[in-house]
């Protein structure tokens, strides 16, 4: 499983990159507008730190623009993945930009049907939202399970990018369904290492080797 950070602050990937740890980033328009940043210095900057995915979202709305915006950013880097929504004209960019070789995230799934459809457009990625579903009553984690069902059914390529993911128990459970990546606030991923007993046992041997008096330098 892959781990992406969905963070626009290159600091923070900064961070997560010296860890080796990081295999990409994702980035939407409310993370760029939480950076306070020119969005295509961002970019540009988010790529040169990580040799992964970076996702960069247009946000043209039909899809002959999309496709202009989508070619202008994918000439940022090599590794740069334009984002789409997924819409009908989000669909038909969709077809359009990877027929020219470029890398497709298609965002805002909500449904199989929907997941569908963007692996039949030829979507590298999709982002099925967990969290956002789960704030409707609606289980999320079965979204991720009827997607790996489907795109093995039928040999699709598209990779399951886990989104809206909220704690270290979605990761957890998207690993278990199959998914793909899963991409996580930074605060969730450095939280995937914690647990009270681990905490517990290194206090314990800590204390321990005081008591002998020892040192290893």
């Amino acid at each position: 499983m892959k781990f992406f950070i969905d963070t626009a602050d290159t600091a923070e990937i900064r961070d997560m990159a010296e860890v080796g740890l990081l295999d990409g980033v994702t980035t939407n328009p409310s993370l760029i507008m939480k950076s306070g940043r020119d969005f295509i210095e961002v970019i540009k900057e988010i790529c040169a730190l990580v040799d992964g995915p970076v996702s960069a979202e247009v946000t043209a709305m039909d899809s002959d623009q999309m496709v202009v915006e989508g070619l202008k950013l994918a000439k940022l880097a090599d590794n740069v993945v334009v984002k789409l929504p997924l819409t009908w004209d989000g669909l038909k960019a969709c077809r359009r930009l990877v027929s020219d070789g470029v890398q497709t995230n298609v965002t805002l799934c909500f449904s199989a049907n929907q997941g569908l459809l963007a692996a039949k457009a030829g979507a590298t990625f999709i982002s099925p939202f967990i969290g956002r579903l789960d704030d409707l009553g609606v289980d999320g984690m079965e979204l991720i399970h009827d997607l790996r069902a489907i795109y093995d059914n039928y040999g699709f390529e598209t990779e399951i990018l886990a989104a809206s993911i909220r704690s270290a128990a979605h990761v957890q459970e998207c690993a278990i369904a199959g998914a793909d990546v899963a991409t996580v606030p930074p605060s969730v991923l450095k939280g995937l290492v914690k647990h009270q007993l681990t905490d517990k046992g290194l206090e314990a041997f800590m204390a321990d080797w005081a008591k002998t008096g020892q040192s290893i330098l």
